[in-house]
């Protein structure tokens, strides 16, 4: 105890001192295009400001926002933390039949894919059911049914031609998309498409995609339609004869019940019969309560690293939903109110730092989402900043946290590659793109000093309404003060 109150006198010392103003490319892009800026740099080791620009202004965090729900959920949770998708029934199968319902109820696996399909049907048909007298039902606990809260996911509820908008659900696969195969065949004036889990996909099919000589050239396009029967995939476009097959990702409108849907399917290849629906359910007085089949996702470090290096939206914002459900009776209902305890989470973290409280109810940080998808989101340098040091002072989570960040110098992305050896080499970090609302583009993580110490880093550009700036120009400016200050240090 008493070493952290000394801690937090120095960190609060540290603070109250004037930074060095510095950022000055950043300055720049403020002056000169009218962007709105905040960032950071601590020295880790000391808890000492090196410089900072707005460092206490909110702003569009967008995909930032990850970096408070990845920390969050470690110090939640386990690293090796798993969630659960089990299969029950009302009692065991007589004579193969099962007289009842088959239950579905998920803890939220958001890595559910649909290899995991077959296996459940595995498990179910080796408990011996051959029939199921009842329906295929899809619980919609522990979530409830969700509301779509962000633009692409409810435009995505009547067309989507991406598997980036999919709407949440505790029970969902593939990421809550459609993932088919577009297989060209030879003597056939059309390509095949089916579904990856190698059965018939489960909706209409509608439109086809031509096969054409090798000359030709390949160019497709796959859309997932709501109709008020059901959802549907229409389709166009050609591939050439020898061209590789193409696996393609379109979100479902209802997740829950494509997955069931699925599932159904997968059930009738291996001869297990639903004789009744697929339907999601919110009651929770069910009496199924025979296991007869389990599945566990990817261990939630796994889930971190896809999180924080992919900037995969839907894991994140099903681990926001899955982390209030333990902490809220009944159905969550909503993502923005299971946000909330990421804010208390970021005030948590300042407080722990040494950081200013907010001078009121209103000067607090805004999280509706964990994914950043959604622009009401607020957050500082300083609240980034401070999440990012707790977790560096927890030797138990911060190498799963470290290790989900990209080094630029091994990114994939060429414009990352472009830089100095201290960028390539010395850098770890996350990013944060948006271009509606307003452009957003930022970035935060660690930087690693000469005499191997250690700093934190923020730096979150918005632009104005109507008059956005290219996120190239915003890297190009940050790139530019990170290399200044690993210069200096």
């Amino acid at each position: 105890m008493r070493f952290f109150v000394h801690a937090l006198l120095l960190s609060l010392a540290a603070y109250s001192h004037h930074a060095h103003a510095n950022w000055d490319a950043l300055q720049e892009l403020r002056a000169k295009r009218g962007a709105r800026v905040t960032a950071i740099a601590v020295d880790l080791d000391t808890g000492k400001t090196l410089q900072s620009l707005d460092a206490d202004v909110r702003l569009t965090p967008a995909s930032l926002s990850k970096v408070v729900l990845a920390a969050a959920a470690l110090q939640h949770w386990n690293p090796d933390k798993t969630f659960a998708t089990q299969v029950f029934a009302n009692g065991l199968p007589q004579s193969g039949t099962l007289n009842g319902d088959l239950v579905v109820r998920s803890q939220g696996d958001a890595t559910f894919d649909h290899q995991a399909l077959w296996f459940l049907a595995a498990q179910i048909k080796r408990a011996g059911v051959r029939a199921v007298a009842g329906d295929l039902v899809i619980q919609a606990a522990p979530f409830g049914l969700l509301a779509c809260e962000t633009k692409d996911r409810c435009v995505a509820l009547r067309r989507s031609s991406s598997a980036y908008d999919a709407p949440l659900s505790a029970f969902g696969v593939d990421y809550g998309t459609w993932c088919v195969d577009v297989l060209p065949r030879h003597g056939q004036p059309s390509a095949r498409v089916q579904s990856c889990a190698a059965v018939d996909v489960p909706i209409p099919l509608e439109g086809q995609i031509q096969t054409k000589a090798p000359k030709h050239k390949t160019a497709l396009w796959l859309d997932r339609i709501t109709r008020p029967e059901s959802e549907a995939l229409v389709m166009g476009g050609d591939m050439t004869v020898d061209a590789p097959s193409q696996r393609l990702y379109r979100s479902m409108a209802d997740p829950a019940l494509g997955a069931g849907l699925l599932l159904r399917q997968v059930l009738g290849e291996l001869g297990i019969q639903i004789k009744g629906r697929v339907r999601v359910s919110t009651d929770l007085n069910s009496h199924a309560n025979t296991l007869l089949a389990q599945t566990d996702s990817a261990p939630l470090r796994e889930q971190i690293g896809r999180l924080l290096r992919y900037s995969n939206n839907y894991i994140t914002d099903v681990l926001t939903l899955a982390l209030a459900a333990e902490h809220t009776p009944g159905a969550t209902g909503s993502l923005a109110l299971a946000s909330q305890p990421l804010e208390e989470f970021v005030l948590d973290a300042r407080a722990r730092s040494g950081y200013p409280a907010p001078a009121s109810v209103h000067d607090r940080p805004v999280m509706h989402s964990g994914s950043g998808l959604t622009p009401d989101n607020r957050l500082s340098a300083l609240d980034i900043a401070a999440v990012l040091r707790q977790q560096y002072m927890d030797p138990s989570t911060f190498p799963v946290f470290y290790a989900g960040l990209v080094i630029p110098g091994q990114s994939e992305g060429r414009r990352w590659r472009v830089g100095n050896g201290a960028w390539k080499q010395r850098v770890a970090l996350k990013t944060g793109t948006l271009t509606v609302p307003i452009s957003t583009f930022g970035t935060a993580g660690y930087l690693r000093k000469k005499n191997g110490g250690w700093m934190a880093f923020v730096a979150l550009a918005n632009g104005q309404p109507r008059k956005g700036i290219a996120s190239a120009d915003v890297l190009a400016a940050i790139r530019q003060d990170v290399e200044t200050l690993l210069n200096r240090y």
